[in-house]
């Protein structure tokens, strides 16, 4: 089988942590058969320091004229001062919006060798966590008209949140199909209290949810659901909530997990293609040392071999080799422990490489 893959390396890290998940597709496409074809593009820092470009035309092209994107991390203080409309995150932005990816699947899961690495209690991490933020991807507050204007000598920032029953509609059936491959549980995330937003999304959500009565479903306060992820993570299954809201309760529920780095995602629309990326930035203050976690760009790569390429059992041996590694006690930096060996980024890419030689 032959894939065309544009890879955005991009920021920070991004280069040294999409460099080891190439070299673990690469293993996968010689012991399959498979043939992985790269096309790199310039985005995010990286294309405004090439071309002037968050996202220069360019690159969006080949976005959309491949079978999938990897992307590393887009962003820095480099670019703190750049133009906001031309910020790195603009990128992200426009590639979403450009594929219409619509749907964000953010895996909370512990990998039971990090146990100890949990902020949470042991009584609470010993329930288990495993559960799934989707998240709707292109719409709310982030896409919505924003302007600042001055009203009575002083200046007044908008940001609007707009949500249409299509768009809730489709990234609710998202959850709940996923729901059914999983547990059968939907919790649909809102604000319902207080905003016209979210009160039309739960009853979109309430309507979409008798379409599948094999599937427990129920509605959560974003306020009390910040609280129930570290006071009894093990009561979801399935999280779908809009844009915003999911952007903030993902990365809390990746940090009990033990690392952040560790934490794949991926971004779905129509069709098969979609876009892959580890939840994590581009941690700047420690670019260019070879101390990242690769983990969750590769496991990032295992998830698009899964979605978008049908490639289950290729999916599955990265997974199985990750684990491998783990229990064999090697660890990057933000996952080390007492008794552990530390290995750098590129060592924990070899080592994953070598587990799959060995498969």
């Amino acid at each position: 089988m032959k894939k065309v893959v544009t890879v955005i390396k991009g920021d920070g890290i991004g280069p040294e942590i999409v460099t080891e998940t190439l070299k673990v597709m690469d293993v996968i496409g010689v012991q399959y058969g498979h043939e992985f074809k790269y096309q790199e593009i310039a985005a995010g820092g990286a294309g405004i320091d090439a071309c002037g470009k968050a996202l220069p035309e360019e690159s969006m092209e080949k976005c959309l004229d491949c079978d999938s994107v990897l992307l590393g991390a887009v962003g820095g203080p480099k670019w703190d001062q750049v133009d906001p409309k031309n910020r790195p995150e603009a990128a992200l932005l426009g590639i979403r919006s450009g594929m219409g990816l619509y749907a964000n699947l953010r895996p909370a899961k512990l990998f039971p060798q990090l146990a100890e690495a949990s902020p949470l209690k042991p009584s609470i991490v010993a329930q288990g966590i495993d559960f799934l933020v989707v998240r709707e991807l292109i719409g709310g507050v982030y896409f919505g008209n924003r302007y600042t204007r001055e009203i009575g000598g002083q200046l007044v920032a908008t940001d609007e949140m707009t949500y249409g029953e299509l768009e809730v509609e489709r990234i609710a059936r998202v959850a709940f199909d996923t729901a059914r491959k999983r547990r059968s549980k939907v919790t649909s995330i809102d604000k319902a209290n207080v905003l016209d937003s979210s009160r039309l999304w739960r009853k979109v959500c309430e309507r979409v949810a008798k379409d599948y009565p094999d599937v427990e479903f129920e509605n959560m306060l974003v306020d009390n659901t910040a609280m129930q992820i570290v006071k009894c993570p093990s009561q979801f299954d399935v999280v779908v909530t809009e844009n915003m809201f999911g952007d903030i309760l993902s990365d809390e529920a990746s940090m009990i997990t033990g690392s952040i780095g560790m934490i794949p995602s991926s971004s779905l629309g129509k069709g098969t293609r979609g876009m892959y990326e580890p939840i994590h930035g581009s941690a700047p203050d420690i670019a260019g040392q070879n101390l990242a976690n690769p983990i969750g760009t590769i496991l990032s790569g295992a998830m698009m071999l899964k979605y978008s390429f049908d490639m289950d059992e290729e999916a599955a041996a990265i997974e199985a080799a990750v684990n491998a590694v783990l229990d064999d006690g090697y660890r990057t930096g933000d996952m080390m422990s007492e008794g552990m060996k530390r290995v750098s980024c590129s060592e924990m890419g070899d080592l994953i490489a070598a587990k799959l030689k060995k498969a």
